[in-house]
């Protein structure tokens, strides 16, 4: 009955979200209806966060490794778009503009509002300091968008052919009736670099609120950004300067695993809070892969925090750091210890990425029974860093560009799907590891389609 009870709960919230997107993109963006004339218009364009830390473009992780789906559940998805996804189809949205790729573009138009009357409101002697975190927040958020979506629409970064790989439009400014054409993989990073490095210039080192991004949220994304293009020195530097600023963890012996969501909104841990959540991955409708829920040894605080049990034996996932279903993709801190510690076993500190390691893991470990890991050498240090890094991150929306830079470097990581009798294979370094476009985008714009 709790399960039931907690399912009707969660698939109410989902719809709820959806619904309030949905009413969103109805309307076409219109810019000569409110010109923001003062900072406080700017600042809350920023603070709507139902768009800004809210997201509904789930289709990497939908399209990763972590959960799978029975038929039955595959069969009784109420969209085309989840069925499709699911599989790795060629066409996931149709004709449909009212869609996660528009909604996901809507929040950069609206830091590009914000970006493109920076110089233009009004402002007091006094609000120098308004003015500066408002300039910093929308730049946080446009780089923190594009960067999602091109580990879900753009090959992995690759130096070697950054100028030839297909990446996303770069929308720089608020004027919608300006034709989309999509840059290389190598200028989509530069800009994402661009606009999180200024960011960081511009911002204070905390906010009152973790759905404002601070100074250490820009450095703890320049860290993921740098991980998911493999530049590890640049990764190390960034995801140590998150940590001098905040390094709290939540300590797992302090939660109650008999309480619906353990982990509370909002918790110590978040450097930037966003959420989202939509099928297939919502959690009465995804199963946690049971490869990966056997990783989780009897000591492991994270298995009865992060899961529950279903009337079929398999297992969901209830450990986000929204507190409720919908899943975090925000910053956190234990991503930026997992990330510190993979550059040092990579830059061969194995006694520095051990004890990084090991920092985070006796925070997630019953009392008393953790020992400490250790390593003989930098390959034995990152298979076991990766290997955490998979059981603590799960359902973040971080493994789908994590198997595609760990593809790049050999990790030969396949997917493979069973619906009915029909086994769906995705092999590792397959074109459809960038997901396709919209079609009618397509037609409209003329940018070429990514292969299949």
């Amino acid at each position: 009955m709790k399960i039931i009870i907690k399912h009707i709960f969660n698939f109410a919230l989902i719809l709820l979200t959806m619904q309030g997107c949905s009413k969103f993109l109805d309307k076409k963006p219109d810019k000569k209806l409110v010109i923001p004339s003062k900072i406080a218009d700017l600042q809350a364009i920023l603070d709507a966060n139902t768009y800004m830390n809210h997201s509904n473009l789930w289709l990497g992780e939908a399209s990763a490794d972590d959960y799978y789906l029975t038929t039955d559940v595959w069969k009784s998805l109420y969209s085309e778009y989840s069925r499709t996804a699911y599989i790795w189809g060629d066409e996931l949205f149709g004709d449909n503009s009212n869609n996660t790729w528009a909604a996901t573009y809507h929040t950069v138009y609206d830091c590009n509002v914000v970006l493109d009357n920076i110089d233009k409101v009004k402002v007091e002697a006094n609000q120098q300091a308004e003015l500066k975190n408002a300039h910093g927040i929308a730049l946080f958020f446009r780089g923190f968008t594009f960067h999602r979506l091109a580990t879900i629409f753009a090959n992995s970064y690759d130096e070697k052919t950054e100028n030839q790989d297909l990446g996303i439009p770069l929308r720089l400014n608020s004027d919608f009736n300006q034709k989309s054409v999509r840059s290389s993989v190598g200028q989509t990073y530069a800009q994402i670099i661009k606009d999180l490095t200024q960011a960081a210039q511009l911002l204070p080192n905390y906010q009152e609120y973790t759905f404002r991004p601070s100074k250490c949220a820009a450095y703890g994304m320049l860290a993921r950004v740098y991980l998911s293009m493999r530049k590890y020195d640049k990764a190390l530097l960034y995801a140590d300067s998150c940590l001098q600023l905040n390094n709290t963890l939540l300590n797992f012996n302090d939660l109650d695993s008999n309480t619906a969501y353990p982990i509370p909104q909002f918790n110590d841990e978040t450097i930037l809070y966003a959420d989202g959540g939509d099928e297939p991955v919502v959690n009465f409708m995804a199963s946690i892969d049971s490869n990966l829920y056997q990783l989780y040894t009897v000591n492991d605080l994270r298995k009865p925090i992060y899961f529950e049990t279903n009337s079929d034996g398999s297992h969901a996932m209830y450990g986000f750091y929204s507190g409720s279903a919908l899943m975090f993709y925000g910053l956190a801190v234990d991503e930026q210890y997992l990330i510190k510690a993979e550059c040092l076993a990579r830059s061969n500190k194995i006694s520095e990425a051990m004890a990084t390691l090991n920092k985070l893991l006796i925070t997630r470990w019953k009392a008393g029974t953790f020992i400490p890991f250790t390593a003989n050498n930098s390959q034995d240090a990152l298979s076991l860093i990766l290997k955490e890094r998979r059981k603590e991150l799960l359902m973040r929306d971080l493994r789908w560009q994590d198997i595609k830079r760990l593809n790049k470097e050999g990790a030969n990581i396949s997917i493979k799907r069973i619906i009915d009798d029909q086994t769906y294979v995705l092999q590792a370094n397959s074109p459809k590891f960038a997901l396709p476009l919209p079609e009618y985008i397509i037609k409209m714009t003329g940018m070429p389609q990514n292969p299949r």
